[in-house]
């Protein structure tokens, strides 16, 4: 793994992920992309990975694409072009659908692609100089291979505004959207990751990720029979696992359950 891209998984379960090119702002390029994207998907298969936190070094989250980066695919053909846009693509959608809980710490701006990674994190806790841009418009662009994530968190008339206006959003406004689900001062920062980190981690592992695809599920079209068959089988499925029985048992005896694997 190259040093542009650190990765820690402390015995607790808590996989830290880390972009190390504080020199460009975190901007990330194709290289970068395939970093992230190998190291979610391992993060995703390894069940001793309970949450991972996305971070940035130094003074900005993600800057979003490289200058260098950009440059080279302004001479891309239209193929390479497609082959590009789906690898970034592919990152997002496996960090949206990753089947553990995410956590981005924003301690500074995010940028294009970097409010993308923002989007698709469960939880993004920010600080004062958090800010959020989709500046691409200026660049005669547009967040394309982001939007359905952006979309789903700020919603259409939101998104609509930063998408054609390309203007910042401060920290105070990104909690509002619903970009940021906290905003502390910034020495707080790392205890507000911690904290959140540990409280997921009292939870039940399969409870959480079956939590996790379960509000993914329900928030894509009409509720119809089949949902709800769907929800009423889910129901019955847990409480007849290990882990209902067991939550159950702690809850009645006082005590603390004992989740398989910890």
């Amino acid at each position: 793994m190259s040093t542009e891209l650190l990765s820690d998984l402390a015995a607790d379960g808590i996989l830290r992920v880390t972009m190390n090119r504080p020199e460009v702002h975190n901007a990330f390029d194709d290289h970068q992309i395939q970093r992230l994207l190998e190291v979610l998907k391992q993060a995703a298969g390894n069940p001793a990975v309970r949450v991972v936190v996305i971070a940035g070094e130094g003074k900005s989250f993600s800057a979003g694409g490289d200058i260098n980066y950009m440059r080279r695919m302004g001479s891309n053909t239209y193929e390479e072009n497609l082959a590009d846009g789906g690898q970034l693509a592919q990152l997002m959608q496996t960090l949206n659908f990753l089947p553990k809980p995410t956590i981005a710490r924003v301690q500074g701006a995010a940028m294009g692609g970097g409010v993308g990674l923002v989007s698709c994190c469960d939880y993004a806790i920010g600080c004062p100089r958090t800010k959020l841009a989709l500046s691409e418009v200026k660049l005669g662009m547009i967040p394309a291979t982001i939007s359905p994530y952006v979309v789903a968190t700020i919603g259409e008339k939101a998104a609509r505004r930063m998408f054609m206006s390309g203007l910042p959003v401060s920290a105070e406004e990104a909690l509002g959207m619903g970009f940021l689900s906290q905003v502390v001062a910034e020495d707080e920062l790392d205890g507000a990751v911690e904290s959140l980190a540990q409280a997921l981690l009292k939870n039940a592992p399969d409870a959480v990720r079956l939590s996790k695809a379960l509000a993914i599920e329900m928030a894509a079209g009409d509720i119809t029979e089949d949902k709800i068959s769907h929800s009423v089988q889910l129901i019955a499925d847990v409480r007849d696992s290990d882990e209902g029985r067991e939550g159950l048992s702690a809850f009645l005896e006082k005590r603390n359950p004992n989740w398989v694997g910890n």
